[in-house]
């Protein structure tokens, strides 16, 4: 014996926003639009915008560096402003700059 599922409404009053949806139509809203662009940043928001990046560190030849995985090294020569060629004692590694792990002493 094969059993028919009719769709039924919930019962009860529905909300007035979903009364529309219900008989098959779709509601539009059109949406406000955002106003978080002119409002100011108090200085104590902890939402306030992040500060400016502090500047990128110079290496020259001859600084002396510390990196969190090879440990204390000397910078040995520098390629084009952006890699860094380091001698760390028991291995020679080119690090490319800014780099998290590496310290100017």
């Amino acid at each position: 014996m094969a059993r028919r599922v009719i769709n039924r409404p919930p019962a009860g009053p529905m909300p007035s926003g979903l009364a529309g949806a219900a008989a098959g139509r779709r509601i539009l809203v059109v949406m406000k639009t955002a106003r978080a662009a002119t409002r100011r940043h108090l200085p104590t928001s902890p939402f306030a915008p992040p500060s400016a990046a502090p500047p990128a560190e110079q290496f020259a030849v001859q600084d002396q560096v510390t990196h969190d995985k090879y440990g204390l090294g000397r910078v040995i020569g520098i390629e084009g402003d952006v890699t860094l060629v380091v001698d760390f004692g028991s291995c020679c590694l080119r690090i490319m700059t800014p780099c998290a792990k590496l310290t100017k002493l």
